[in-house]
């Protein structure tokens, strides 16, 4: 178990249980990655609280198929290797997992590969974290999509040709007779944290529900209140107009196609007044699919421009830049929104998406800094950091990237939090010190005048700071930038 970590409607889990007499389930916190992460990280402790329910449903499971004794093997060390040495222990002859489409795990998956095959075993892997992958969805001409909507139309096409067929279900619980008893009875299936070499975070005090109870529960809020609406709520991040669902869907405690079948399902009765509220959130999930294929047949964008003519962007490089990223990230811009976000990608390990697309805009097109440099930020803070996502949002942004917004359109920091966020509720919520300032000020507090900025307790310079760039000179800048590019035609 990768990133699946639930034991219903989990691909591999069911091939596995309908193919062999005794299945033990794996999952290894593996050194290779978590040797690069800070030693407090949310998402390793919601892997790890999310581990001790999948132990606890694994073996509930297996009790219910009258197996006792079944739960969850846990190994700490270099993921390649313990996988090979457990399998040789327990004299298994296959090891089933489910895709990773990364560059990195698909070389880790070929070397695991080999190493089981030296040993008479086999690797099977099955796809499970998107609806579609790879090559599912092509071109008439056999090619992969570079633009999104024609991709859109021929993923709703392919589902509705084959009806439930890709949304349903794998029926783990029919076969969980085949699950086997631990080898060993640990006194605790699953490490602490500081076992592992991690400190707790803020998860607990955030209330950021884990494991797939946490996420079925989320699912459930959503369902009730959030999706019927979600077409006319998601871009205002004060208010809670999406499902936050995003980390989940990452670690896989929601399956993508539970949460794709309820959105198509409720999409198909137009006369329902939710219908496009179902139907937008059933965009940004196969938005998601979308990016998961791109990052499969274009693997050149995890350390390059998808269009390779911006790689020869000059973007601003260095002390003076740096000192710039460094306000970036500490959300001291002095743009109010920016801000603001990024107080909430530091605080909680969450951004809401329009506030990425705003913050990524600012990055690379305010302060002329290359996107790379955002996006390790991101890949690092983010609850529900995915690569091809990551990758592909940030190249959106930058107009670097596949289907990606006009190098000439920059988002304006100031009328983006007017228009999604006039009230400056989630300004406040964020920059409390800018709580005081009247709602037609909060947006630029340097066009206040110095008795209001007063009245308000704010002094620029001093505990809020004046604008590191001016928005008007930045965009003629970025014009510039890209206008330098000698653009190769593109093609449809």
């Amino acid at each position: 178990m990768r990133r699946d970590l639930r034991c219903d409607d989990h691909a591999a889990l069911y091939h596995a249980l309908c193919q062999a007499q005794q299945v033990w389930c794996v999952f290894v916190f593996d050194t290779d990655i978590l040797d690069s992460l800070p030693r407090q990280d949310r998402r390793v402790e919601f892997i790890r609280e999310g581990l001790v329910q999948l132990d606890a449903e694994l073996a509930a499971l297996a009790l219910g198929a009258g197996v006792q004794g079944a739960g969850l093997l846990v190994r700490h060390g270099k993921a390649p290797q313990e996988v090979v040495a457990l399998a040789s222990q327990l004299q298994v002859q296959a090891v089933f997992a489910n895709h990773d489409d990364e560059p990195a795990a698909l070389a880790r998956d070929d070397a695991v590969r080999h190493a089981l095959q030296r040993q008479g075993m086999a690797l099977l892997t099955s796809k499970d974290h998107v609806v579609f992958e790879r090559s599912e969805v092509l071109t008439r001409t056999g090619t992969p999509y570079t633009v999104f909507t024609p991709y859109k139309r021929a993923w709703l096409q392919k589902v509705q040709e084959a009806g439930p067929f890709y949304l349903s279900s794998y029926k783990v619980q029919r076969h969980a007779g085949a699950l086997a008893p631990r080898p060993d009875t640990p006194a605790k299936a699953v490490p602490e944290l500081k076992t592992l070499g991690f400190e707790p975070t803020n998860l607990a005090q955030l209330a950021i529900p884990t494991g797939s109870a946490g996420a079925q529960a989320m699912l459930a809020q959503f369902l009730d209140t959030g999706m019927a609406r979600y077409d006319q709520a998601r871009d205002y991040p004060a208010v809670r107009g999406v499902s936050y669902l995003s980390t989940h869907l990452r670690f896989g405690t929601l399956s993508i196609r539970q949460a794709a079948a309820l959105a198509w399902q409720r999409s198909q009765d137009t006369k329902h007044p939710g219908s496009a509220g179902a139907a937008t959130w059933l965009s940004e999930l196969i938005w998601r699919d979308f990016y998961h294929q791109l990052l499969h047949h274009h693997p050149h964008v995890v350390n390059s421009s998808f269009r390779p003519e911006y790689d020869a962007v000059q973007w601003s490089q260095g002390p003076a830049a740096d000192a710039l990223f460094e306000a970036w990230a500490a959300g001291q811009t002095g743009y109010p929104l920016v801000d603001a976000a990024m107080a909430q990608l530091n605080t909680t390990g969450y951004m809401h998406n329009r506030l990425r697309m705003v913050v990524a805009s600012f990055l690379t097109k305010d302060l002329g800094l290359h996107w790379q440099r955002g996006e390790a930020y991101f890949a690092l803070h983010l609850n529900d950091f995915d690569l091809a996502a990551n990758n592909g949002g940030w190249q959106w942004a930058a107009s670097t990237g596949c289907d990606a917004q006009p190098w000439f359109r920059i988002f304006n920091p100031v009328s983006q939090s007017q228009r999604f966020d006039g009230a400056g509720k989630f300004i406040r919520r964020y920059l409390p010190v800018l709580a005081k300032l009247p709602d037609a000020l909060i947006h630029a507090p340097w066009l206040a005048r110095p008795v209001d900025l007063g009245a308000a307790g704010v002094e620029l310079g001093r505990n809020y700071p004046w604008p590191v760039v001016q928005h008007d000179a930045a965009r003629a800048e970025t014009l510039l930038r890209f206008g330098r590019i000698k653009k190769p035609a593109q093609s449809g």
